[in-house]
């Protein structure tokens, strides 16, 4: 059985935010979700972004699962895995209209 824990809130921003960090391969800019008392990562995207518009415009529930593969199995992916750390492998999925990323540690 899939174990799936919430982990951040994710809302795109024009404004720039205090404390962001930019992840050059995404072309955004994001702020640490654990640094928000409630959990929210705020993500400023830059023209050219290769993210699709659903994560670029809509704001998104992140969760922690045990197996991306599993999480990903049934539903329609938009961001096929990705490392975002040497820890840390992500994708993003949509849950009928909801959009969801999903984080396993490595």
């Amino acid at each position: 059985m899939l174990k799936a824990e919430f982990h951040h809130f994710g809302v795109p921003t024009q404004e720039k935010q205090k404390n962001e960090r930019y992840i050059e391969g995404a072309k955004v800019f994001v702020t640490e979700p654990e640094e928000n008392p409630f959990r929210i990562e705020f993500l400023r995207f830059e023209e050219g972004t290769s993210m699709p518009p659903e994560v670029c415009q809509g704001a998104h529930a992140a969760y922690m699962v045990s197996s991306l593969d599993e999480a990903m199995a049934g539903r329609e992916v938009i961001v096929p895995p990705f490392n975002a750390s040497d820890t840390l492998r992500c994708a993003f999925i949509k849950d009928g209209d909801a959009v969801i990323e999903i984080m396993e540690q490595q």
